[in-house]
């Protein structure tokens, strides 16, 4: 008997098993469907290591670390992958032009309803296509998600969605005005630069909490979570659309405004299913925003991790392309209807039970 008590029967008990299998049943029918599509519009599916010498490098994310052991004993840090986006970009630059995978990736300090340490993340790339073709992907795949569940409606939170309605698209410059009163592109330079005691004013103006140790980013990500999210995929699926370049660091600038860049994130019910860009091909821009966001983890974590070089040099010789992540275990929930996204995980992460 295990020395914790447990509220509810663990997952591998007949009783729990029995309780979580169709909606397991509906991921594997699900994915599926979604190999087939891909398949018909003449995309490979990859398989990616998820071992890799960098786990990413945004500030925010947190990955778990082992090391390699050589024959001499020597041992050589690795990271579990928190995106197969590094390997993918490479074979794009080795000359694959329509890729999709469904990979395991890792996140660290990460675990609830909507979480897990361990997670399928589905990911696609087109060679020479905007990024707006991969909007369209997102509402077929979301239909499809909800035709093969067999349901015409997605609930979650208290919101409804129709999986089938064409999605809403609004910026996030749009999304601040309407849903928090706030004009975000006034505290962005052209150069892509932030001013973040004029966004702390405008915070303060409508009544949203500020510290004194906010950087222009927290306020921004207090914003998206307090005001805007919760308005987001309700009645039909939202895309949030150009997202300033200060928080987009592997996506190009939008070319009709300097301050804002080719990344989009989508929505149902409130809950956040992927996030695409039109990808950043400068290897010297690519480095420059994976410095300072390793500067900004150093500073709020005390901790880095490495630049993947090899990454960095095949960006130089990848072609223009989109690409996206998008959280397959989520999708399954909400065509499920299941409530918690270990509920669609056949086998899930241990409990830990750290404080």
């Amino acid at each position: 008997m295990s020395d914790r008590s447990r509220s509810a029967p663990a997952w591998w008990t007949s009783s729990a098993h029995a309780d979580r299998r169709p909606f397991l049943i509906g991921r594997n029918r699900i994915q599926a469907s979604f190999r087939a599509h891909f398949a018909e519009q003449d995309f490979v599916e990859v398989d990616t290591a998820t071992l890799q010498v960098s786990p990413g490098n945004e500030a925010h994310l947190h990955a778990f670390q082992t090391e390699a052991i050589g024959h001499d004993g020597s041992a050589v840090p690795l990271y579990l992958h928190t995106s197969p986006e590094f390997a993918c970009k490479k074979l794009l630059a080795a000359g694959e032009t329509r890729i999709a995978c469904f990979a395991h990736v890792y996140r660290n300090r990460e675990r609830g309803p909507l979480h897990h340490p361990e997670f399928t993340m589905l990911e696609w790339y087109r060679v020479g296509e905007g990024y707006e073709q991969l909007m369209q992907d997102c509402a077929d795949l979301i239909a499809l998600g909800a035709r093969t569940a067999g349901t015409q409606q997605f609930a979650y939170g208290g919101k409804t969605v129709d999986p089938f309605a064409d999605p809403e698209r609004i910026s996030v410059a749009d999304a601040f005005t309407r849903h928090a009163g706030i004009d975000l592109l006034a505290t962005i330079a052209h150069d892509g630069s932030t001013d973040r005691n004029m966004l702390a004013k405008q915070l303060q103006a409508v009544g949203i909490r500020v510290a004194d140790d906010d950087t222009w980013a927290d306020l921004f990500s207090r914003v998206i979570v307090e005001k805007i999210e919760p308005n987001l995929g309700n009645g039909r699926v939202t895309i949030l659309d150009r997202y300033p370049v200060a928080e987009a660091a592997l996506a190009s600038p939008c070319a009709d405004d300097p301050r804002v860049a080719e990344r989009f994130e989508v929505y149902a019910c409130g809950v956040e299913l992927a996030n695409a860009f039109g990808e950043l091909t400068d290897p010297t821009e690519q480095r420059r925003r994976f410095e300072a966001e390793m500067v900004e983890k150093q500073r709020v974590y005390g901790e880095t991790y490495p630049l993947d070089e090899d990454f960095l040099e095949a960006l130089g010789e990848m072609p223009e392309a989109s690409g996206i992540a998008l959280g397959f275990d989520r999708l399954v929930m909400l065509a499920t209807g299941a409530l918690r996204i270990d509920q669609v995980i056949w086998a899930p992460v241990a409990e830990t039970h750290l404080g």
